[in-house]
């Protein structure tokens, strides 16, 4: 019997990390103070399409409440080059539109994971198994931890490969290919972007997951001490 309360344990640490995991994509995506800001001066994105900063941040804004569900269109115009004109054309809104549905279903996927990991917290501590619990997390965060350490490092050895892979895996049409001669959007967030970006959510879910681990650790050990 105690084999599953450490499998359930596993299962815990394992949806742990799909929180944290997507807590860190949220939190570079949305609410990292200057972010965007900072990516666009490094790769002179503002020269690049001839927009000023303060507009392509006013766009980036609207862009993201857009992936967040809170607005209903990509509806945004701009000037660009001193004329008045629509930021995104069809293509792009409906690349985005595949993006703002991955964005919702991960929200749902966390939530699921956040109940199912209180759910097994509460059936281990309730059946006294706290030490199969955080026994479990640690080599739940383990596993996750391979895994997502060999993504980091074929991301490394060639990321286009990789990035191009992942648009295969998650979206069912062209759409992503874009232009850098007609559409904007491949324009304002270039490779290097989604490079230094993914970087972020690594350097951030890992840091989390490391702390997770230690405190489990922790707990764990002191938990058969005490036995």
């Amino acid at each position: 019997m105690t084999l599953w309360y450490k499998l359930l344990g596993v299962l815990s640490g394992l949806a742990l990390m799909v929180v944290l995991l997507i807590s860190s994509v949220e939190y570079v995506s949305y609410y990292k103070g200057g972010y965007f800001e900072k990516e666009y001066e490094k790769y002179e994105v503002t020269d690049a399409i001839g927009i000023e900063m303060d507009d392509l941040l006013t766009v980036t804004h609207e862009m993201m409440d857009y992936l967040k569900g809170d607005r209903a269109d990509l509806v945004i115009y701009t000037k660009l080059q001193n004329t008045e004109r629509e930021f995104f054309n069809t293509k792009e809104k409906r690349h985005m539109a595949d993006v703002q549905k991955l964005f919702i279903e991960a929200k749902q996927l966390r939530l699921g994971a956040i109940i199912f990991t209180v759910l097994s917290i509460g059936i281990l501590l309730y059946f006294k198994k706290g030490y199969c619990l955080f026994y479990g997390i640690q080599w739940g965060i383990a596993v996750f931890f391979a895994f997502t350490g060999l993504l980091v490092a074929l991301m490394v050895h060639n990321f286009n490969r990789y990035f191009t892979l992942f648009h295969h895996l998650f979206f069912n049409n062209d759409d992503w290919i874009l232009n850098p001669k007609t559409d904007l959007l491949i324009n304002i967030v270039p490779e290097g972007f989604f490079r230094d970006t993914a970087f972020w959510i690594a350097g951030l879910f890992l840091a989390g997951a490391i702390i997770v681990w230690s405190l489990s650790w922790f707990l764990a050990k002191r938990m058969k001490t005490g036995e």
